[in-house]
């Protein structure tokens, strides 16, 4: 926790927003035009998001009653740790709904949230630059489907919302500040880990594991799946392949049908 006690450190709320991460990036901007510093760390939430999107023109239905944000996030780590940074988020959503009962929620590379085949949660990672300093900033957005029960008719077959996983109606405030915890827990062990790396330890999971993916692979069956993979994959699919692993970096491991491999560290995947 210590390591990533920054995760939270300003909370800034609205009623509405166009999209949090603009809102980020223009907070960027004032800042350094101001002279000013900006928060690491960050939060910035919103109970109604109206042009929200995921992946490339994506659209994403952010009403009220879930959880849509940004949080803003300077980057001093390593290229080998900024792979991480993708999975913490999803494994923080995870664990957030596993402490409410949520526990048949699993993770599908690299960060989605699924009930069964129906997903409750996206997240989305940017990378920014400064223009005034240079400085590195990775603007981490969120949108998870809490008490929000309507869907368009494009999203019925595929999405759903916590509420009705569970059973019951859900305190967002309770919730939100659970999953801020553990976006600061698991965003700390990516530091403790590239601390152990620098100090020229191993990493603390199991045979040298990195902690962070030693989580990420007890909340995930992505391992085994016979899946469709692209960088757009919805409109685009590139191949079929079957998951073998997960690297020491996150990257998805696949082997075609004649027994080649392949290993990639961006994209999506859908299971077929």
């Amino acid at each position: 926790m210590r390591y990533g006690r920054f995760v939270g450190s300003t909370l800034e709320c609205h009623d509405s927003l166009p999209r949090a991460m603009d809102h980020a990036r223009s907070h960027i901007r004032q800042m350094e035009a101001e002279g000013g510093s900006v928060a690491n760390g960050r939060v910035i939430l919103a109970d109604t998001m109206s042009r929200s999107k995921g992946r490339f023109t994506r659209s994403w239905h952010a009403p009220e009653g879930g959880v849509w944000g940004c949080l803003l996030h300077a980057s001093t780590l390593l290229d080998n740790s900024k792979r991480f940074v993708p999975l913490a988020v999803g494994v923080a959503c995870c664990e957030a709904i596993h402490e409410l009962g949520g526990g048949q929620a699993e993770l599908r590379w690299v960060n989605d949230v699924l009930f069964g085949e129906k997903k409750v949660a996206g997240f989305l990672v940017e990378g920014h630059t400064g223009s005034r300093y240079g400085e590195e900033y990775h603007l981490v957005g969120f949108g998870i489907n809490v008490n929000n029960n309507a869907f368009p008719d494009e999203l019925t077959a595929i999405a759903t919302n916590l509420a009705a996983e569970l059973g019951r109606e859900i305190d967002i405030t309770s919730f939100t500040a659970s999953f801020i915890a553990k976006l600061a827990w698991n965003f700390g062990l990516i530091y403790y880990e590239e601390a152990q790396e620098l100090a020229g330890e191993s990493y603390s999971g199991e045979g040298g594991r990195h902690l962070l993916l030693e989580s990420w692979l007890a909340l995930s069956r992505t391992i085994g799946q016979r899946v469709i993979f692209g960088f757009d994959v919805l409109t685009s699919p590139q191949y079929e392949a079957t998951v073998v692993g997960v690297d020491e970096g996150g990257g998805l491991q696949l082997q075609f049908d004649d027994g080649g491999m392949k290993t990639e560290y961006s994209g999506e995947i859908r299971y077929i």
